[in-house]
């Protein structure tokens, strides 16, 4: 190297120096308190969905995340992981629709790599609300019709036999329902 270059590279040394001297040290980074880390990451446990209580309800589903029109609910996909196809036609056929994952992410993990949301062999589904009014009414028409007719089963006499008009032997027949409700609710 000739004189000259190493003179130069000595000067440009010696006015880097003080710049770097001048700079305010980086600070050490700081390794996070590893019981404030636990601390915070118990109350996000706590506070998902009540991430602890074994009688959750894991197929429950927030109303709020449902859009408007629509109903969601859980449908069979597999049983003893083996999927049904003519009941996933059946489905289709009723307008069952998968509910896309990337819609509602929180409910699946970060890592999950199909865009469904899944439980124990259950899909999330949806289908319009006008679409599941209209089934709630056809399935109700026909279980008030199946009582109809074992009403008229139950009070009829068959052919050759008296009739149940007397009030001593009229079936009594009563329509309620009575169910307990547990106190602790």
């Amino acid at each position: 190297m000739s004189e000259k270059f190493q003179r130069a590279l000595a000067e440009k040394a010696a006015t880097a120096v003080p710049e770097i001297a001048r700079q305010a040290p980086r600070p050490e980074p700081r390794e996070e308190d590893p019981r404030a880390r636990a601390a915070a990451r118990a109350a996000q446990i706590r506070g998902d969905n009540g991430g602890m209580d074994e009688g959750t309800d894991e197929f429950y589903i927030p109303r709020g995340i449902v859009p408007d029109g629509w109903t969601y609910e859980w449908k069979r996909h597999t049983i003893w992981n083996q999927e049904d196809p003519a009941y996933a036609v059946q489905l289709a056929r009723e307008g069952w629709e998968v509910v896309p994952a990337s819609r509602h992410p929180q409910m699946m993990p970060s890592t999950w790599e199909r865009n469904t949301i899944e439980r124990k062999g259950m899909l999330l589904m949806e289908r319009p609300s006008e679409i599941s009014e209209e089934v709630r009414r056809i399935d109700l028409r026909r279980a008030r019709e199946q009582v109809r007719i074992k009403e008229a089963q139950i009070a009829g006499a068959p052919d050759g036999t008296f009739t149940r008009d007397d009030p001593r032997v009229r079936p009594n027949i009563k329509k309620t329902f009575d169910m307990p409700i547990p106190e602790d609710l």
